[in-house]
């Protein structure tokens, strides 16, 4: 057999002036996984794990200054020097370093890189990415005049110290990394996920890679692991009474009412603050919320979702400019549309019949309702698919009393409004069952916005709901398939079992709505909502609703990046 034809090396172009200088960690992220790089480096994603805050934890002495680093030829012979937190960088090389440690004679330096956990056993001491990024570090001394022959692994578990060479066949690894990382940026295309890799399940970013979820739909070879489902105990931190006061106190917030503190919360267990009325932030309260990536969303008094407050948004603008090129094509956006009304109706067939009260069974309705998706399949356009979607919205309005536990009294002349319901109506809704569907969708809509938001989407772009001053359009596209499974579910069951009652409402000016009392309810059975967990039709793991929100939305930015052949959408058996 012919040997193998050897790969000539192809340096990437000379380091233009508006690129920046690629930090030693990227390349270390590159070496381990070109996807992982790409995410953080290009797309400006991150996500705390346990390992990255133990590791950050284990940088508390070294990310601290100490000492100077000499000039290469200002020491005096065998005379070393000791610095930490060194930051190096080299215009020609096109790369920067945080050195942990820089051992100094005055013409040798050594770099010594803090690593958390113990000293793998493996052939050459340490692992290639770790290699790679102290060879970065010495090559980048090297520059500054430095004779730079190895350098030093430090782990700190274990407490040893590993030497690493910086010979030819490193250096020929670390060049390669180095200008691999720079064309997979300048080419502007995420490289391919790793396929069921052992490195993926305590990667702090699985959660938004979606690795196996990805693999599955190209290929559905392999069904995904758990990755997506990661524990988090933060919440959403609701602030109603008129005149309160939301400020920070060391790590906690505090809210107070006329100068009396009714309520205080850590900070770390707070996802978003959500504002109704006239409710005051303190500045630093805000600055610190934008800081930590918290969003402050406001609603009116009466629960009108109104808008949400960020700090400089996501630096993801891959996923912004893939979405506005897909909102501007007539052929995506009616794809798009024809999906999620189908996915709408469907979930809509599936929460009439879990709760169908009556007991002959709504056989027409259900079928009326499949006929109706079929239509929506085939829409030719999007006044089309409005036409059938209000159809459906009718006859699924029209039944709804039939999922309820009404609570009409005898007595004409009693004030108090019952759970009757025979039509959907808004603005202003004029009976208790249509305040709660429409408080409901307003926290689902704030729920969609925020999380969108926070993966990278502009919340105001939508393909189905076309743009208009104030609305949400992407929100109120992502809402459609689970207005029945959320909203509409937590209407009925927060009638059925009684956790909100007649009395929570109030009339005024032909209007109905929902009393202090009322919200409050009714957001303990939103949030509850949220938090439940169900399995996933189409991966098969368990997720809460809250986590499966996010899931979808990097689900879509997966397929408006061309990853994955088509957006599945969320339907429920």
């Amino acid at each position: 057999m012919d040997a193998p034809q050897p790969e000539l090396p192809l340096p990437f172009p000379a380091q233009a002036g508006d690129m920046p200088l690629l930090p030693a960690r990227m390349i270390n992220e590159y070496q381990y996984c070109p996807r992982l790089a790409y995410l953080e480096w290009v797309q400006g994603e991150w996500s705390e794990s346990s390992d990255t805050v133990d590791g950050r934890y284990r940088h508390r002495r070294v990310d601290r200054p100490g000492g100077r680093l000499p000039d290469a030829d200002a020491g005096a012979e065998g005379e070393r020097f000791h610095a930490r937190s060194v930051t190096l960088s080299s215009e020609r090389l096109g790369l920067i370093a945080r050195m942990d440690l820089v051992e100094s004679d005055g013409e040798h330096a050594t770099p010594v890189d803090y690593k958390r956990g113990k000293r793998p056993h493996v052939e050459r001491g340490a692992y290639d990415p770790e290699r790679v990024q102290l060879c970065v570090q010495g090559m980048i001394l090297e520059e500054h005049g430095y004779r730079c022959d190895e350098g030093v692994l430090y782990f700190v578990e274990s407490r040893e110290r590993v030497t690493v060479r910086f010979d030819d066949e490193l250096r020929t690894l670390t060049r390669a990394a180095v200008d691999g990382l720079r064309f997979v940026a300048a080419g502007g295309q995420m490289p391919a996920p790793l396929e069921d890799s052992p490195k993926c399940p305590r990667c702090s970013l699985v959660g938004i890679c979606l690795p196996d979820e990805v693999n599955f739909i190209r290929h559905e070879k392999i069904a995904p692991r758990p990755l997506a489902v990661a524990r988090d105990d933060a919440l959403p931190l609701y602030i109603q009474a008129r005149g309160a006061k939301l400020a920070k106190r060391g790590e906690t917030l505090e809210v107070s009412v006329d100068d009396e503190k009714v309520q205080t919360v850590r900070l770390i267990d707070v996802s978003q603050v959500v504002v109704m009325g006239n409710v005051y932030i303190t500045t630093p309260t805000l600055q610190e919320l934008m800081q930590r990536e918290i969003p402050v969303s406001w609603h009116s008094y009466g629960g009108w979702f109104i808008g949400h407050t960020v700090g400089t948004g996501h630096k993801n603008v891959e996923i912004r400019t893939a979405q506005y090129r897909a909102s501007f094509d007539e052929r995506q956006c009616i794809h798009l549309a024809r999906n999620l009304v189908v996915a709408k109706i469907q979930n809509s067939r599936t929460l009439l019949r879990r709760n169908w009260k009556d007991e002959e069974k709504p056989e027409d309705l259900i079928a009326a309702l499949h006929t109706d998706a079929r239509r929506a399949e085939h829409a030719a356009s999007l006044q089309e698919l409005l036409g059938i979607e209000g159809s459906a919205a009718a006859r699924y309005f029209g039944s709804f009393g039939k999922l309820l536990r009404t609570a009409a009294t005898n007595d004409p002349t009693d004030a108090v409004p019952s759970f009757d319901f025979t039509s959907r109506n808004r603005r202003p809704p004029t009976d208790p069952v249509n305040a709660l569907l429409s408080f409901a969708y307003s926290l689902l809509a704030r729920a969609w916005t925020t999380t969108l938001s926070a993966v990278g989407f502009d919340p105001y772009r939508g393909f189905y709901h076309q743009p208009r001053y104030g609305r949400p359009a992407l929100a109120l596209d992502r809402m459609e398939p689970f207005r029945p499974l959320i909203a509409d579910s937590c209407v009925i069951q927060a009638i059925n079992n009684g956790e909100v009652k007649p009395g929570d409402f109030i009339r005024a000016a032909g209007s109905v709505a929902l009393t202090a009392d009322g919200r409050k309810s009714f957001i303990g059975t939103f949030d509850r909502r949220l938090g439940h967990e169900i399995t996933h039709p189409l991966f098969g793991y368990r997720i809460s609703y809250r986590r499966l929100l996010e899931v979808q939305a990097r689900l879509l930015a997966r397929f408006l990046l061309g990853e994955i052949p088509d957006y599945p959408n969320f339907t429920t058996r």
